[in-house]
């Protein structure tokens, strides 16, 4: 749901957004397929959180423009923290959202670019630069541009039965904890597919029509901040798992349950919570 951000306002927005893509996907593009130095944040702890230049890179580069443009604007980022600021207005920042797939040459990584207005998601873009396809929503509307057709409106499936229901997550190895994994294992027993690998690709698909159902957790906020307007402008339903808004925290992850229409969101939910 929109606050009050003036709408010619997030027009302008989206237009200075498509411009922070461009300069990400300069920086990304011609480093995909090519050898990389990979580094690893969470080394220490055992585990494997990989980064790159080009994560790095993008990131300064979507931070310089915004610095330029809107000096007075917060803005948060994966790899280069939070600025936080008196205005209303933020942005978050995901420079490679599926850096694991950018590494192994898998083109379904994205650019995630958002725009909050007193802590609501007001403007989402996810740039596929690889794919050539660009998805952004204002929470009132969801836009696509690919390289052979440029669609206007995108509208959520009409799929309205959780047992018919196509479904996706990233990876079911992320499911960490055994609720999680309860989570994962009742929404996989009851719908009718489940896809794995897309991670941000799949809510711009949700939006498409062609998915009807995405669960997630562990999510950061600049991993889902961009998608929320994406998704709930086609007409989808995006909560955590217990149906409540998703709040920014640039220290706290969260659950996601996006769905094609409330009937599903309501199914699934009831599953999740039983």
């Amino acid at each position: 749901m929109l606050p009050n951000a003036p709408l010619a306002e997030l027009e302008d927005f989206a237009r200075f957004a498509h411009m922070l893509a461009d300069a990400a996907d300069a920086v990304t593009l011609p480093m995909f397929r090519k050898p990389v130095a990979i580094d690893n944040k969470l080394a220490a702890i055992g585990e494997f959180d990989p980064v790159t230049l080009a994560d790095q890179n993008a990131e300064k580069a979507i931070r310089a423009l915004i610095e330029e443009h809107f000096p007075d604007h917060g803005i948060l980022g994966e790899e280069f923290g939070h600025k936080k600021t008196n205005s209303p207005y933020e942005w978050i920042l995901d420079p490679i959202d599926g850096t694991r797939a950018y590494i192994t040459g898998v083109p379904l990584w994205g650019t995630l670019i958002a725009l909050t207005f007193e802590g609501q998601a007001v403007f989402g873009l996810n740039s596929q630069p690889h794919i050539g396809e660009r998805f952004w929503g204002y929470g009132r509307a969801c836009l696509y541009q690919g390289p052979r057709e440029t669609y206007g409106q995108l509208v959520t499936s009409q799929q309205t039965e959780l047992s018919q229901a196509l479904a996706a997550t990233t990876a079911p190895e992320l499911f960490t904890t055994k609720s999680d994994q309860a989570a994962f294992d009742i929404i996989n027993q009851n719908v009718r597919l489940m896809r794995f690998g897309g991670d941000c690709y799949f809510y711009c698909l949700l939006a498409a029509g062609t998915i009807d159902l995405v669960l997630e957790t562990g999510l950061n906020s600049y991993d889902i901040a961009a998608l929320i307007p994406i998704v709930e402008g086609a007409g989808g339903i995006i909560t955590n798992w217990q149906g409540e808004p998703i709040m920014f925290n640039s220290h706290k992850k969260t659950s996601v349950l996006a769905c094609a229409n409330k009937q599903l969101h309501q199914q699934a939910l009831a599953l999740i919570n039983r």
